[in-house]
Parts: structure tokens; sequence; C-alpha cells
């Protein structure tokens, strides 16, 4: 068993009631700038080892593992005191913001000998785990395509202050998660095309930037796969379409896999058709809250993949080198919309080294 800690308490409550759940984890403290949230999540689960002080944590030798989900801009700082702490280290996505930042992480993780994980949760739900364990088996055969979405009624985040600023962007925040996908099937992605706009509903609000985007990716063996994003308009019924799902097109066959409704359907390669759909036991893991706003099952899942992945010495995925390519994806993707034009994943890297 190992010792975690926790800092940032908002998406830091999934991880509260992951580690407290697990047996492969014990939780040492917790930390937030904010003390009422401290509080507030001390009276939650019955915890009250908690603090503001983040070097608290770094000077506590007995934690193994320290939890970062603090804003994306203060991440790099946080992994690399973490790392210079001895800690090996868990990071929300995106990784970091900042791609000057990248290099110096890498150098400290390599000397360090740590080892850091990024929480990218939606591949350690219950459908995109099958969808890709019978993808590894050969179910479908060989990777054709792969197509991914995420499109949400989130129109009361346009009620809230800080998604109508210039920083927010809902590319970073909400199509990582589909975007993730690619490339978790699709290696070497080379270059990528997309456009964007933002919705009537986003310019009524104010939104300043794209809320409704398509993207085409191209790797280096010539395959593609496509990505869209829409998150100011309802949407369907989710018997007819999920919110977040991810789609493999094979030789032989192909599966789609549906994060929040927990549902995976697959035509194999012997022709055979299949919906798996889990019920209230496994969707009371994954949501543990109110509605589906926190996804403490899916941070249980990867925190002890983790784990093992110390005890048993073997790479974690993401680690921290796909986490920055995943943030050089996302920043190629961004530069295609500013410009309208196809953006190579090698020349976003170029300028910052890596």
């Amino acid at each position: 068993m190992l010792n975690i800690a926790i800092l940032g308490l908002g998406e830091g409550r999934s991880t509260m009631s992951a580690a407290l759940q697990s047996k492969k984890l014990k939780l040492v403290k917790v930390c937030d700038l904010n003390e009422s949230l401290c509080v507030k999540r001390a009276e939650e689960f019955n915890f009250k080892s908690y603090t503001t002080n983040y070097q608290e944590l770094l000077e506590d030798t007995s934690i193994d593992i320290i939890a970062i989900y603090t804003p994306d801009h203060l991440h790099a700082e946080h992994v690399k005191q973490a790392l210079l702490h001895n800690k090996h280290v868990v990071c929300t996505k995106p990784f970091i913001d900042d791609l000057t930042k990248a290099k110096e992480l890498i150098d400290i993780c390599a000397k360090t000998g740590k080892k850091v994980f990024v929480g990218q949760s939606s591949r350690f739900s219950e459908p995109m785990r099958r969808q890709r364990k019978e993808f590894s088996e050969g179910l479908i055969g060989d990777l054709i395509t792969v197509e991914a979405h995420y499109h949400a009624d989130n129109r009361w985040f346009l009620a809230k202050d800080w998604s109508l600023l210039n920083s927010f962007k809902w590319l970073y925040g909400g199509l990582s998660h589909p975007v993730d996908f690619i490339r978790w099937y699709l290696k070497d992605i080379e270059e990528v095309m997309g456009y964007g706009m933002i919705s009537d509903n986003g310019q009524l609000a104010g939104l300043k930037n794209e809320d409704a985007m398509h993207f085409i990716f191209k790797a280096k063996d010539g395959r593609i796969a496509r990505v869209s994003g829409v998150y100011s308009s309802p949407t369907q019924p989710t018997k007819r379409d999920s919110t977040l799902s991810c789609i493999l097109r094979g030789t032989l066959g192909a599966s789609q896999a549906d994060y929040h409704e927990l549902r995976y359907s697959v035509t194999t390669k012997e022709g055979e058709e299949r919906i798996v759909y889990w019920g209230d036991e496994k969707l009371k893991y994954y949501y543990r809250f109110e509605g589906q706003t926190h996804h403490a099952g899916e941070y249980q899942n990867y925190l002890e993949y983790f784990v093992d992945s110390i005890e048993q010495d073997f790479t974690a995925y993401p680690n921290m080198i796909e986490g920055i390519g995943t943030v050089a994806l996302l920043q190629a993707m961004d530069r295609s919309l500013e410009t309208g034009m196809p953006v190579k994943i090698a020349s976003i890297k170029a300028e910052y080294g890596i």
C-alpha cells in the first residue's frame, strides 16, 4: 500500500473518494489554498488531515504520491516541486499549459527516476476499457479509422463569469477527452486541420472562444481520424446518442464505447452484433456524487493502475511524454482554428525544443 496526498480539492474531490475506498492506497493529507473548501471536504469524507500549505505535502517523507488537481497554469510548477521532493506524481489533464516548461520537466523526471502519470480519466471508464481490450485481442481486425466526439449541453456554464474569460477554451477543457481517444489508437499523428465557431448561444452569452469545433487528423502511415465538440447546444436523447463516444472502424468489425451511458456495442470479425450495458451497481461505482459531475470510479481505476506501475516497475500511460504530446497536439489544433490551415505537430514541438 502506498501513501498519497492530494493538492486541489475541486476536482480532487473524486480522488479523495477513490483513495479512501481503495485497498492499494492510504490517503495521508489533502491541501487547498481555500481553507473553507478543506473544511467542506473534511466534513464530507470525515477526513480531518488537511493543510493550506503545499510545502507541508512536499516535506512529508511518508508521502509516496502527490496527486495534483490545481488550475492548469499551476501544473508545471507543482509537478516540478513534487519531483524535486522525491514524490511520484499524478497530474490531471491537460498536463501543462505552457510548453516552454516541458523540457525542464522531462529532464527533472529523468534525473529523479520518479514516475509521472497524466489523469486522462476517460480511458479508465468501463466501456472504454472493454473496447480497448477487445481491440487489442483483434476482435475487429486492423484499425482503419477512429472517430470521437464530446457533445454536451453546457449552456449553464455560460452563466459562470470564468467561462467568458479570454483564457477559457472548450478546446482544452472539453475536447481534450475525445482527442485523447484519438491519440490512444492513432500513433504518430503528424498533421491536424480544424474549423470552429462561436455558436449563436455562445455569442449571446459573450463567449470569447469556439464552442463548436470539428477536426481531421492524419498520421504518418496515412490513416485519418476525426473529432467533434459542441458545447452550447441541446443534445439528442441518450438512447439515440452519447455525450462522449469513441468509435473504432476496423478491417473486420467496428465498435463504439459510450462513456456516460456505460454502453458498449460491437460488430465482431465473426459478424456477431452485441450491446453491453453496465447496471446500477457499476453506475454507482463510477458516479458517486450528484448527477455525473465527478467520476470517482475512473479515478480509482487509474490510481490503482498507477500504484501497480510503481510496485511492478512498468510505465503507466499516459505518462509525462504522452501528456506533453497531447498538449502539443491541442496547440496545433488551436493554431489551425486561428489560421484556417493544416498544422504540423512537429512544427509546434520544434518551437519548444521537444
